[in-house]
């Protein structure tokens, strides 16, 4: 990801990750489950990597804590793992872990300033406008 991009454009980036994520886990009730669909486990995966990386750029910034490197490092180890990823944490992550950090990420979308909120709101609608689900979400921002 490009040093020159907005800083905020990775809040909505992690938010739109959670989202996703949270959708694709909502079909299972464990982590086997999740784990043998390997089109909803790669893209979960996918998603963690996406916030992992855009979590970086947060702390990077000190918009966020440095004690959530912690996800930076999960990013790391879940991009070089490949087939030794352990779905009973990435289940757990996604269950306990999850729900916590979006609570962070809405704090910080609800203090980006009113028009690049609404700007990126907006971009964000229009690039997922085939997934109800998040420009719900999104609307819901406004």
């Amino acid at each position: 990801m490009s040093k020159d991009r907005k800083v905020e454009l990775f809040i909505f980036d992690i938010y739109v990750a959670i989202l996703k994520i949270k959708k694709v886990a909502s079909k299972f009730d464990e982590a086997k489950d999740l784990f043998y669909s390997f089109t909803d486990w790669d893209s979960v995966i996918r998603e963690f990597e996406i916030i992992g990386e855009a979590t970086k750029y947060l702390v990077n910034n000190k918009l966020i804590d440095k004690k959530y490197r912690v996800i930076v490092d999960f990013r790391n180890q879940i991009t070089h793992a490949y087939f030794g990823i352990d779905k009973d944490i990435v289940w757990f992550i996604i269950k306990n872990d999850l729900v916590e950090f979006e609570k962070v990420i809405l704090k910080l979308i609800n203090k980006i300033e009113a028009g690049l909120k609404q700007e990126l709101i907006k971009t964000f609608i229009e690039d997922n406008r085939h997934l109800n689900f998040i420009v719900e979400a999104l609307e819901n921002l406004k």
